[in-house]
């Protein structure tokens, strides 16, 4: 297996995190894992907005935690998007029984909080950690903050993908 060199990018706010989103859905493709982590409120819903936009599905994309998994259907011949919240499986047992596998060839999937239980899906997956600083002068005035995004490409997929190029330019 393959583990390419991670990529570290800033990001402004939501607005920059959702437009990364769909910078990011250019260079997915049918069959793509990709496995975000990060604290609540880091922009994890908020970049899979952005994927989601990017790919063209149907309906709106939020939050899956409550019903675990949403599928949304392409609105032309790409990809669909499967955008499951693992926060409350707690087994890769769980996660089996979601039968993500089943339709991994022809979506994206992304998975919040899948870390540790979704890895097993596919050797090629592209795993992205967000953080959202806490606290501060900013945080206080209700100002949103800035992001840091880990990128870690993982398998032979991401060979040649030049994820640094994703990055936001001022």
């Amino acid at each position: 297996m393959t583990v390419e060199t991670s990529v570290s990018l800033q990001l402004t706010d939501a607005e920059a995190t959702t437009a990364f989103g769909r910078q990011l859905a250019g260079v997915l493709r049918a069959g793509d894992l990709v496995i975000l982590t990060g604290d609540l409120g880091a922009g994890k819903t908020t970049l899979t907005q952005g994927i989601g936009d990017g790919l063209g599905v149907r309906g709106r994309v939020a939050s899956p935690t409550f019903i675990i998994a949403r599928e949304h259907q392409p609105v032309g011949a790409g990809p669909g998007l499967i955008h499951v919240d693992a926060y409350r499986l707690t087994s890769i047992a769980e996660v089996d029984a979601l039968d993500l596998d089943s339709s991994l060839e022809e979506s994206v999937t992304v998975v919040e909080w899948g870390a540790g239980l979704v890895e097993g899906l596919a050797q090629d997956r592209l795993e992205i950690h967000l953080e959202r600083p806490r606290g501060g002068t900013a945080a206080e005035a209700g100002e949103d903050q800035p992001r840091r995004v880990q990128l870690r490409p993982v398998g032979q997929r991401w060979t040649g993908v030049d994820l640094g190029a994703l990055a936001p330019h001022a």
